[in-house]
């Protein structure tokens, strides 16, 4: 079979596609034959060992995965071949077949397809983690969300705006920002603009904002600290800028705020059936149509490289897929 690998840590230049023999499934394991991979942000920062985990080389980017059943491993009785399922797999998902722990598919429901199921693992589950299981969050409290545009932001947007949130897409141009509204945002912010503190305090008077989700850092990350209200819940979720700030902890004493770390995948581990709970949850949401994911486009399997750069340039808006039968 197919498979875009690297054997070294220097970035997008390591990436070949390759062959490579087909997996077979052990006991308690599927076969899955691989339509759709989501690509991610840190799948860029694996790829120069800047990631919390080193992978064992040669290695595939593409953490999550959408396909078909193609064969069944002992011990599984409750899959069937030909059922289309998804999984979160970590990385290796940019192949043409996985072999994957049972318990680690979910079925896709009717009516979500497998580009959009294998786009939501990651951004929708850390989006309704940090906002039910770390934040807390409230109908009616406000939400800013850094990056609004991107594939985490705009999931971020959705999910807040289902909880009953107001939510506030903050983003580096009016096209970005109109995109996070166009999926349900109630306002937006051009941070290169505006004074990003003061406009967040201005949006969220009297009382300050209440939740803030940031994918960026950097820059940004003070000024909106800075915005939040008494008791507000700053939620970290990654550093798309590069850089990782500062935060001083004077202003978390004076607000009396909290700083949550939002490690999805860490949860996925130690929290298993809360991960598929949060899941299920959202692919329901999918199937009603009350979740519409934004797929940025569609890449083959041997432009992996490409995929990946529009994501490290930082100039995807919405998910980024590649399909490996291509």
């Amino acid at each position: 079979m197919r498979a875009v690998q690297f054997d070294e840590f220097s970035g997008l230049d390591a990436l070949r596609l390759v062959g490579v023999a087909d997996p077979e499934p052990k006991a308690g394991e599927v076969l899955v034959r691989v339509t759709s991979v989501g690509l991610n942000f840190f799948d860029t920062l694996v790829l120069r060992n800047r990631y919390q985990f080193t992978p064992k080389l040669p290695a595939s980017p593409g953490g999550e995965i959408a396909g078909v059943i193609e064969a069944l491993g002992d011990e599984v009785a409750d899959l069937a071949v030909g059922q289309r399922v998804m999984a979160y797999v970590g990385g290796n998902g940019c192949q043409e077949r996985l072999a994957i722990k049972a318990a680690n598919v979910i079925p896709i429901p009717d009516g979500v397809s497998d580009d959009v199921a294998a786009g939501v693992s990651i951004t929708y589950g850390t989006a309704i983690h940090g906002f039910k299981d770390r934040a807390g969050l409230q109908p009616g409290e406000s939400v800013a969300v850094l990056g609004a545009a991107g594939g985490a932001g705009l999931a971020a947007v959705e999910i807040a705006k289902l909880m009953g949130a107001h939510v506030i897409a903050v983003a580096s141009s009016k096209e970005k920002v109109d995109l996070a509204v166009q999926y349900g945002a109630d306002e937006g912010v051009d941070y290169r603009t505006c004074d990003l503190k003061d406009t967040l305090k201005q949006r969220t008077a009297p009382d300050g904002l209440d939740v803030l989700y940031d994918c960026v850092g950097g820059d940004a990350a003070e000024p909106s600290l800075r915005a939040l209200g008494w008791k507000g819940r700053y939620l970290v979720i990654g550093f798309a800028s590069g850089d990782i700030p500062r935060i001083p902890l004077n202003l978390v004493l004076l607000k009396g705020c909290d700083v949550l770390g939002v490690f999805w995948t860490a949860f996925v581990d130690r929290e298993p059936e809360a991960h598929r709970a949060n899941t299920l949850q959202v692919l329901n949401w999918c199937q009603e149509g009350r979740l519409k994911p934004h797929i940025h486009g569609t890449f083959p399997l041997a432009a992996t490289t490409d995929a990946l750069r529009v994501i490290q340039e930082r100039k995807a808006s919405g998910k980024v897929i590649v399909r490996p039968q291509e």
